[in-house]
């Protein structure tokens, strides 16, 4: 049977890695996906991994109908065997809906990827619908590492090197902005004490300097 499955993770958990894999094992047997991304870090139309590896996608425009895109296609000869989308925590949850009934009415599988939450540790809305309507959920089990070495859980914002925790959900890169945007996986002990790689490094001892005992 066809399901839409929803693989979740923080980022740098291979997320769009997996993704790249996928597209290639089912591609490689013949099959032929199509694959939708949302403001991927290689630019627009793009789908593409830390690892350094990228495909074609298509844009999934904020006011897309991905449903009706798929019909489309194949209305007019196409073949589409699945679906792949990508930062789908970005995609508005009507478009969710949209994925969905790509599984239910056109029976093709479809694979999402995506953060859960925010830098605020707010779901992202695209994710709370996959994860309302998704007939499966993946936790990637490779586990990003907060600075300390722990589990990393939590994806940190940092605006000219200080961590923030409020904002627009979402910041892409602004080259009018006069600030340093970035991000940063954490565990939740260091996310809720807004400590960072940087803020870590900056607040230790000097190896030259012992701790004074009371």
């Amino acid at each position: 049977m066809p399901e839409l499955v929803f693989f979740s993770g923080t980022m740098d958990c291979g997320k769009s890695t997996l993704a790249l894999q996928i597209e290639h094992n089912r591609s490689s047997r013949g099959l032929q996906g199509l694959i939708f991304a949302r403001d991927d870090r290689a630019g627009e139309g793009k789908l593409s991994s830390r690892l350094g590896l990228v495909t074609d996608a298509v844009e999934a425009e904020p006011d897309m109908d991905l449903y009706a895109y798929v019909v489309r296609r194949l209305s007019q000869g196409g073949r589409v065997d699945y679906l792949i989308v990508d930062e789908a925590q970005f995609l508005a949850p009507e478009q969710i809906d949209q994925l969905a009934r790509v599984v239910d009415d056109l029976d093709l599988d479809v694979f999402a990827f995506g953060i859960t939450t925010d830098f605020r540790t707010k779901l992202f809305p695209g994710s709370q619908r996959l994860i309302e309507l998704a007939d499966r959920i993946e936790t990637l089990q490779v586990e990003a590492m907060c600075w300390c070495g722990a589990r990393a859980t939590h994806n940190a914002r940092t605006v000219d090197g200080q961590m923030v925790v409020e904002g627009e959900q979402v910041v892409v890169g602004d080259v009018n902005s006069p600030a340093e945007v970035g991000y940063e996986v954490l565990c939740r002990r260091h996310h809720r004490r807004r400590m960072t790689s940087a803020a870590a490094h900056s607040g230790a001892l000097s190896p030259d300097v012992l701790p004074v005992a009371d």
